[in-house]
């Protein structure tokens, strides 16, 4: 459809605005475009709008013909753009309205867990039932990764060095240092029997394990009395 000149906005003016309020900005316009202070095609052009939108909009008969030729050009403008939207289109629009504010679960899932609170052990805690047995055999026990599969040890080794597992060759405070998560792993497997006194430092030291606070006004289930 052809593009319809819009008179009040090239006269600076509300639709609204009164006569006075119009001819007040078409003479400000024209004394500020007129070819004889602004010799320029720019000029020009803007003054030939502006002589235009004044011819319409000067008239009272000639200004309600165009208000209501305005109108009528809105309203088919708004029909275009409404049947230009496909109806899938408009179903995912309304999604996207229905959902607004409402926290994505993908969004959820690429955050940042909350780093684990350390943890806690009995004042009397030891390092197990037993340090005999718990050692490692290949033929028995599944090797996923490979020994050996974490590559050569970083260095500056310490503590026991591991012959087993993916860490194969590492000493545990490599291993530390690299994937703590698995020094915690193997603190809780049979394997790691041999080595919990060392893992217990070392989760101590990470930050890992803490003692639990004890009240010294609590006793035992049997006291005296």
């Amino acid at each position: 459809m052809p593009e319809l000149p819009d008179h009040y906005k090239v006269l600076q003016v509300d639709p609204e605005a009164e006569d006075e309020v119009i001819q007040a900005a078409y003479r400000r316009l024209a004394q500020k475009y007129h070819p004889d202070v602004a010799p320029s095609h720019e000029a020009t052009a803007r003054m030939i709008a502006i002589n235009a939108a004044w011819a319409v909009l000067r008239e009272a008969t000639a200004r309600a013909a165009y208000d209501a030729e305005r109108a009528a050009y809105d309203a088919e403008r708004a029909a275009i753009a409404a049947r230009v939207v496909s109806p899938g289109q408009r179903r995912s629009e309304e999604a996207l309205r229905r959902t607004a504010g409402r926290p994505s679960r993908y969004a959820a899932a690429s955050q940042t867990p909350p780093p684990r609170p350390p943890e806690e052990t009995s004042p009397n805690w030891t390092a197990g039932r037993s340090f005999s047995g718990g050692g490692y055999e290949p033929g028995s026990m599944h090797r996923p990764d490979g020994a050996g599969a974490a590559g050569r040890p970083p260095g500056n080794p310490s503590g026991s060095v591991l012959n087993f597992g993916r860490y194969a060759g590492w000493s545990l405070g490599e291993i530390a240092r690299r994937d703590i998560e698995y020094i915690e792993w193997l603190d809780r497997m049979p394997i790691g029997r041999p080595y919990r006194q060392e893992i217990d430092i070392i989760l101590r030291t990470a930050g890992r394990r803490r003692t639990a606070a004890t009240d010294p006004e609590r006793r035992g289930l049997f006291r005296r009395r």
